[in-house]
């Protein structure tokens, strides 16, 4: 692994001496001196002094010659979260701007989430949201990433794949996206050494093994094209080889399935110039001198990317009759696909109270993710979906394509027509009725390719239908959509709610007549935060609203009456066969009572003694919703809720006792989860699923698997785990494997 150079503090008020003035090089080292206070007796994990982490987060800063107020946020970033400081202790120090990138920058580490993975979801939500007020928080969080990545071999090989993971998923995109591609670049890389060593070094081993042979390549092709553009007279031009990264080699390797000495670009040639007619004219000479490879020339410069990288790039045979690579750009473009939006926030000694390090609008429509994340912000019903949505809308590989008139939109790659219809506007979204793709009349769900030049035709007369969501792949379109689909259908959606809640409620053995009265559908809207009990009736007949759950408030007192009559029914019952009862005050609080049985953690309502069996057919785990029902001579059997055994006993008219974990945690992984993974019949898939299983447990029971008639592999898996939450993780991981299509908990 690469050694990287760990900054002293005083190098770091060096470097930010050399562009900031000596008061604000003062605030800087103040920042410093408070910084090492608060962090004195603390330690990194790797037994460092932990002042080390915040002195590198600011020297990172520094290198991108950032303002004095991120700087100075790069010291600060961890005292809220790890020291006794405050929010409010840092405003009186340094100001509301200060304080508000570290409060971006600082976790929701004080609340307490059903889920980790929930909590995550909200962590990334609140970053990516004070991101869109002040794009300091990102470019700090950036930096703090960095360095965490560059010392993440102090940690357990499990929370290293973990964050190399994140870092990959969330914080490697929205450098990308921000174009700041020396973070971005490192901090793949990284990743990759953690979630996939193998490869890693394979590849870093191949490109050694011919590096001299390369350097030398290299070197020729730069001298010749000095030489070329010596003879064009033109001044201030560099002309270098360009390093290649490891994870671009990777990607290229996987996605495209090429070998290693297929890759064009790992001889590759950069020149920077003074001005975009030079650019131009030294393409020219580099065409004139080698012949270029068709389609692999790509004009940035005319057709900047979204996140403002402008270059030239084409694919020559050079010398020696090999490919070579070349990029060409003027030393500004240079800065700002090195620095992305970091260039714009360099340091400017402007003195004055107007004086914020801010983007200019031009630059500000540039980066279109922050109005893409507050719209999905605004469309999202939690933390989750809307991370869901930034990964999907914002953070996937994207296609660029043309109106008739030249406008050039950037959309997810999958997108089709109707998706741009609604980038332009939701009513011309609306309004759709065709599209034309190159002069062609296509299908309105049309897969769009980079350079397609797309026609929207619209009219009056348009129907946007439900069919309309299968067609869409962003979810500004589909929200629009929906949204348009509930106003049009609300009469119906209102009777579709009403007929759900009336059957939720004849399942769960209550009265529809009793419960949805006019005053009591009222009390549920407001306690439920809708504007009317039309809204509410309207959001379930849509699928906005759930009517278990707003059944389940609705039914809230019923069912505790119900409870206790069940409980003291039950221990009659259990009395007239002789089990021992422990009475408590009242038989809801007996319910809580613990159930010593072989089934752990198992609550029954006031009986102990009572045999207890986990379902064989739906293998319950702690924090699974559970029921339970008695069988004759074999005690209560419990299910999860969804168990086809559990709903065939409430059809039968069998008397369902309550039941649950009095302890959601688990003590040991001897809980049994059955798996079903379906994949693609690829190469070591089942050594795939197998070895991401173990990362997750070490107990796993049985494996079996075959071939379905369409192709798919399908394996059966059951596994030890603690909870349901050990479970959805290991769950979640395996469908992050490429080639898993779904995973899902069995019924026998």
């Amino acid at each position: 692994m690469t050694k990287y150079k760990e900054y002293t503090a005083q190098e770091v008020l060096d470097m930010v001496g050399q562009y900031m003035s000596p008061e604000d090089t003062k605030k800087v080292e103040s920042a410093y001196r408070w910084a090492d206070e608060l962090h004195k007796e603390q330690k990194r994990h790797s037994g460092q002094p932990y002042i080390i982490h915040p002195i590198q987060v600011a020297g990172i800063l520094a290198e991108l010659r950032m303002d004095t107020d991120t700087v100075v946020s790069g010291y600060l970033h961890d005292v809220v979260e790890d020291t006794p400081a405050t929010i409010e202790d840092v405003r009186d120090r340094y100001g509301d701007t200060i304080a508000n990138i570290i409060d971006g920058v600082t976790k929701i580490s004080k609340i307490k989430y059903q889920s980790s993975q929930e909590q995550l979801a909200e962590n990334h939500r609140k970053l990516l949201l004070a991101m869109s007020k002040d794009i300091r928080v990102i470019i700090v969080k950036l930096a703090d990433r960095l360095h965490n990545m560059r010392t993440l071999d102090a940690l357990r090989p499990d929370k290293q794949k973990r964050i190399a993971r994140e870092t990959l998923d969330i914080y490697a995109p929205l450098a990308d996206r921000l174009g700041i591609s020396t973070i971005k670049w490192e901090l793949e890389d990284l990743s990759l050494s953690y979630i996939n060593p193998e490869a890693y070094h394979k590849i870093a081993s191949m490109m050694d093994m011919k590096r001299g042979e390369r350097l030398q390549y290299v070197e020729t092709a730069v001298e010749e094209i000095q030489d070329a553009i010596d003879a064009l007279g033109l001044k201030n031009v560099s002309v270098y080889g360009r390093p290649k990264h490891i994870y671009s080699i990777y990607r290229k390797l996987v996605d495209k399935h090429k070998e290693f000495d297929e890759i064009y670009d790992l001889l590759a040639v950069r020149i920077l110039t003074d001005s975009i007619p030079d650019t131009y004219a030294v393409l020219g000479t580099i065409h004139s001198k080698w012949t270029p490879i068709p389609g692999r020339f790509k004009d940035y410069i005319a057709l900047p990317k979204a996140n403002g990288y402008q270059s030239l790039h084409t694919t020559v045979i050079g010398p020696g009759g090999r490919p070579l690579e070349v990029q060409i750009r003027t030393h500004h473009m240079h800065e700002v696909a090195e620095y992305g939006v970091a260039a714009h926030w360099a340091y400017k000694e402007n003195k004055g109270s107007e004086h914020e390090a801010k983007v200019d609008n031009k630059d500000q429509q540039a980066l279109n993710v922050i109005q893409g994340i507050l719209e999905l912000q605004e469309s999202s019903k939690n933390a989750e979906e809307f991370m869901a949505g930034v990964q999907g809308d914002l953070f996937s590989d994207r296609v660029y394509v043309f109106s008739p008139r030249g406008d050039v939109f950037e959309l997810p790659k999958g997108a089709s027509p109707l998706d741009m219809a609604f980038s332009i506007h939701s009513k011309v979204g609306l309004q759709t009725t065709g599209a034309k793709v190159n002069g062609r009349i296509v299908t309105l769900d049309h897969p769009l390719k980079t350079g397609d030049i797309v026609e929207i035709i619209t009219g009056s007369n348009a129907n946007p239908s439900r069919d309309w969501l299968e067609m869409v792949s962003t979810r500004r379109a589909r929200n629009k959509i929906k949204q348009h689909l509930k106003q049009l259908d609300r009469d119906h959606n209102i009777e579709i709610g009403r007929d759900l809640l009336a059957q939720e409620l004849q399942e769960k053995r209550f009265s529809p007549t009793d419960f949805l009265t006019p005053q009591k559908l009222e009390d549920l809207a407001e306690k439920q935060h809708f504007h009317s009990v039309d809204d509410m009736l309207a959001a379930v007949g849509f699928g906005d609203a759930t009517p278990a759950g707003l059944v389940n408030k609705l039914t809230e007192e019923a069912r505790q009456a119900r409870e206790e009559e069940a409980a003291k029914e039950l221990q009659r019952e259990m009395l007239e066969e002789g089990h021992e009862i422990k009475q408590a005050g009242t038989a809801r609080a007996a319910f809580y009572r613990r159930n010593k049985t072989h089934a752990n953690d198992i609550v029954i309502a006031g009986v102990d003694n009572l045999l207890v069996r986990l379902g064989r057919c739906c293998t319950p785990v702690p924090g699974d919703p559970v029921e339970g029902y008695i069988t004759k001579g074999r005690g209560v059997s419990v299910h999860r809720r969804e168990c086809p055994n559990i709903r065939a006993a409430r059809e039968q008219g069998q008397r369902l006792v309550d039941v649950q974990w009095e302890d959601n945690e688990g003590q040991k992984p001897d809980y049994t989860a059955d798996l079903t993974i379906h994949a693609e019949n690829s190469n070591g898939i089942v050594n795939d699923i197998l070895r991401t299983v173990n990362s997750r447990t070490r107990y796993v029971n049985a494996v079996n698997g075959h071939l379905t008639k369409g192709g798919m592999v399908q394996v059966s898996l059951s596994i030890g785990v603690r909870n349901v939450e050990q479970l959805e993780t290991v769950m979640a991981t395996l469908n992050n494997i490429p080639d898993v299509a779904e995973v899902k908990r069995a019924f026998h």
